[in-house]
Protein backbone atom coordinates (compact mmCIF):
# COMPACT_ATOMS: atom_id res chain seq x y z
CA UNK A 1 0.00 0.00 0.00
CA UNK A 2 1.69 3.07 -1.17
CA UNK A 3 1.99 5.95 1.45
CA UNK A 4 -1.22 8.08 0.91
CA UNK A 5 -3.74 5.32 0.77
CA UNK A 6 -2.02 3.94 3.97
CA UNK A 7 -2.61 7.56 5.75
CA UNK A 8 -6.14 7.55 4.32
CA UNK A 9 -6.57 4.21 6.21
CA UNK A 10 -4.82 5.13 9.45
CA UNK A 11 -7.15 8.46 9.42
CA UNK A 12 -10.15 6.16 9.03
CA UNK A 13 -9.11 3.69 11.23
CA UNK A 14 -8.18 6.29 14.41
CA UNK A 15 -11.36 7.65 13.93
CA UNK A 16 -13.27 5.13 14.43
CA UNK A 17 -11.62 3.17 17.31
CA UNK A 18 -11.83 6.59 19.08
CA UNK A 19 -15.59 7.12 18.63
CA UNK A 20 -15.50 2.83 19.93
CA UNK A 21 -13.35 3.96 22.74
CA UNK A 22 -15.75 6.78 23.79
CA UNK A 23 -18.29 4.24 23.89
CA UNK A 24 -19.89 3.49 20.92
CA UNK A 25 -20.93 -0.24 20.84
CA UNK A 26 -18.75 -1.99 18.15
CA UNK A 27 -21.53 -4.49 17.23
CA UNK A 28 -23.98 -1.16 16.38
CA UNK A 29 -22.31 -1.14 13.13
CA UNK A 30 -21.44 -3.16 10.08
CA UNK A 31 -19.27 -3.08 7.61
CA UNK A 32 -18.98 -3.96 3.93
CA UNK A 33 -16.84 -6.43 1.76
CA UNK A 34 -15.21 -5.55 -1.15
CA UNK A 35 -17.53 -7.29 -3.01
CA UNK A 36 -20.11 -5.44 -2.05
CA UNK A 37 -18.35 -2.14 -2.09
CA UNK A 38 -17.20 -2.70 -5.65
CA UNK A 39 -21.00 -4.06 -6.12
CA UNK A 40 -22.34 -0.58 -5.23
CA UNK A 41 -19.62 1.52 -7.29
CA UNK A 42 -20.64 -0.57 -10.43
CA UNK A 43 -24.37 0.04 -9.72
CA UNK A 44 -23.02 4.20 -9.87
CA UNK A 45 -21.31 3.13 -13.14
CA UNK A 46 -17.86 3.53 -11.49
CA UNK A 47 -15.03 1.19 -11.43
CA UNK A 48 -12.92 2.12 -8.94
CA UNK A 49 -13.36 3.35 -5.20
CA UNK A 50 -11.11 5.62 -3.28
CA UNK A 51 -9.08 4.00 -0.59
CA UNK A 52 -10.75 5.92 2.24
CA UNK A 53 -14.28 5.27 0.45
CA UNK A 54 -13.47 1.85 0.78
CA UNK A 55 -12.55 1.64 4.49
CA UNK A 56 -15.36 4.10 5.46
CA UNK A 57 -17.97 1.41 3.94
CA UNK A 58 -15.42 -1.39 5.19
CA UNK A 59 -16.42 0.14 8.92
CA UNK A 60 -19.67 1.31 8.50
CA UNK A 61 -21.04 0.31 4.67
CA UNK A 62 -24.37 -1.99 5.68
CA UNK A 63 -25.35 -1.16 8.86
CA UNK A 64 -24.00 2.40 10.06
CA UNK A 65 -26.19 2.95 13.41
CA UNK A 66 -25.17 6.34 14.85
CA UNK A 67 -23.08 7.10 12.62
CA UNK A 68 -25.02 9.58 9.70
CA UNK A 69 -28.33 8.46 11.63
CA UNK A 70 -31.33 9.25 9.77
CA UNK A 71 -29.46 9.27 5.94
CA UNK A 72 -29.07 6.69 3.20
CA UNK A 73 -25.72 5.69 3.62
CA UNK A 74 -23.70 2.07 2.33
CA UNK A 75 -23.82 -0.57 0.19
CA UNK A 76 -27.92 -1.24 0.07
CA UNK A 77 -28.98 1.71 0.27
CA UNK A 78 -26.79 3.71 -2.25
CA UNK A 79 -26.65 2.65 -5.97
CA UNK A 80 -28.25 3.66 -9.55
CA UNK A 81 -30.95 5.69 -8.18
CA UNK A 82 -29.45 7.92 -5.83
CA UNK A 83 -26.59 8.75 -8.60
CA UNK A 84 -29.30 9.60 -10.49
CA UNK A 85 -31.33 11.81 -7.94
CA UNK A 86 -28.01 13.45 -7.29
CA UNK A 87 -27.03 14.35 -11.00
CA UNK A 88 -30.58 15.65 -11.72
CA UNK A 89 -30.04 17.88 -8.09
CA UNK A 90 -27.31 18.97 -9.55
CA UNK A 91 -28.81 19.84 -13.38
CA UNK A 92 -31.27 21.89 -11.57
CA UNK A 93 -29.06 23.99 -9.73
CA UNK A 94 -27.85 25.21 -13.14
CA UNK A 95 -24.35 24.87 -12.55
CA UNK A 96 -22.02 21.97 -12.60
CA UNK A 97 -18.43 22.86 -10.63
CA UNK A 98 -17.46 19.04 -10.97
CA UNK A 99 -14.48 18.27 -13.55
CA UNK A 100 -16.09 14.67 -13.93
CA UNK A 101 -20.06 14.68 -12.88
CA UNK A 102 -21.19 11.82 -14.78
CA UNK A 103 -18.38 9.67 -12.85
CA UNK A 104 -19.30 10.85 -9.77
CA UNK A 105 -19.49 8.44 -6.65
CA UNK A 106 -22.65 9.10 -4.35
CA UNK A 107 -21.91 8.28 -0.31
CA UNK A 108 -24.86 9.09 1.19
CA UNK A 109 -28.59 11.08 0.31
CA UNK A 110 -30.33 12.57 3.02
CA UNK A 111 -34.03 12.86 2.40
CA UNK A 112 -33.98 12.89 -1.08
CA UNK A 113 -32.25 16.94 -1.65
CA UNK A 114 -29.38 16.18 -0.03
CA UNK A 115 -26.30 14.38 -1.42
CA UNK A 116 -22.43 13.89 -0.41
CA UNK A 117 -20.18 12.69 -3.37
CA UNK A 118 -16.63 12.27 -4.44
CA UNK A 119 -16.61 13.73 -8.06
CA UNK A 120 -15.30 11.46 -10.10
CA UNK A 121 -12.17 13.14 -11.27
CA UNK A 122 -10.99 12.48 -7.91
CA UNK A 123 -11.41 8.81 -7.93
CA UNK A 124 -8.08 8.03 -8.18
CA UNK A 125 -6.72 9.81 -5.15
CA UNK A 126 -6.89 8.17 -1.81
CA UNK A 127 -8.77 10.54 0.26
CA UNK A 128 -10.67 13.07 -1.92
CA UNK A 129 -12.54 15.54 -1.12
CA UNK A 130 -16.15 15.56 -0.59
CA UNK A 131 -18.75 17.84 -1.92
CA UNK A 132 -22.29 18.45 -0.84
CA UNK A 133 -25.07 18.52 -3.42
CA UNK A 134 -27.95 20.64 -2.06
CA UNK A 135 -30.86 21.08 -3.85
CA UNK A 136 -31.96 24.26 -5.17
CA UNK A 137 -28.78 25.89 -3.06
CA UNK A 138 -25.81 24.12 -3.64
CA UNK A 139 -22.83 22.05 -4.85
CA UNK A 140 -19.69 22.61 -3.23
CA UNK A 141 -16.73 21.16 -1.54
CA UNK A 142 -17.51 20.83 2.25
CA UNK A 143 -14.60 18.43 3.21
CA UNK A 144 -10.97 18.52 2.42
CA UNK A 145 -11.07 14.78 2.58
CA UNK A 146 -13.12 11.52 3.09
CA UNK A 147 -11.40 11.12 6.08
CA UNK A 148 -12.34 14.65 7.32
CA UNK A 149 -15.86 13.72 6.15
CA UNK A 150 -16.23 10.83 8.58
CA UNK A 151 -14.64 12.33 11.69
CA UNK A 152 -17.27 15.31 11.26
CA UNK A 153 -20.36 13.13 10.62
CA UNK A 154 -18.69 10.62 14.03
CA UNK A 155 -21.34 10.37 16.30
CA UNK A 156 -20.96 12.47 20.04
CA UNK A 157 -20.77 9.69 22.18
CA UNK A 158 -20.24 11.91 25.22
CA UNK A 159 -23.29 13.93 24.32
CA UNK A 160 -25.43 10.28 23.81
CA UNK A 161 -24.16 9.03 27.20
CA UNK A 162 -25.07 12.52 29.22
CA UNK A 163 -28.50 11.89 27.40
CA UNK A 164 -28.72 8.40 28.85
CA UNK A 165 -27.79 9.23 31.73
CA UNK A 166 -30.03 11.97 32.63
CA UNK A 167 -33.08 9.35 31.35
CA UNK A 168 -31.91 6.74 34.21
CA UNK A 169 -31.21 9.37 37.20
CA UNK A 170 -34.96 10.44 35.55
CA UNK A 171 -36.39 6.38 36.17
CA UNK A 172 -37.01 6.39 32.31
CA UNK A 173 -38.73 3.04 31.53
CA UNK A 174 -38.82 3.16 28.05
CA UNK A 175 -35.17 4.44 26.67
CA UNK A 176 -34.79 5.51 23.17
CA UNK A 177 -33.81 3.26 20.45
CA UNK A 178 -30.20 4.27 20.19
CA UNK A 179 -29.84 3.67 23.92
CA UNK A 180 -28.79 -0.17 22.64
CA UNK A 181 -25.88 1.29 20.38
CA UNK A 182 -24.05 3.52 23.56
CA UNK A 183 -22.23 1.94 26.67
CA UNK A 184 -22.83 3.75 29.59
CA UNK A 185 -20.42 2.42 32.51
Amino acid sequence: MNPEDQQAVDAIRATFDRVVSEGLRAESVEGASDAEIDAMAAAQGVDRVPTAVREVLRRIGVKNGLWLGGTALGVHKIGEKQKRNALATLAQLGENPFAAAGEMLVLTEHQGYTYDVVDGADLDKADPPVWVISEGEYAKVFWPSVSSWFEGNAPSVAEYRSRLRVMRQLGKKRMPLWAADIRVD
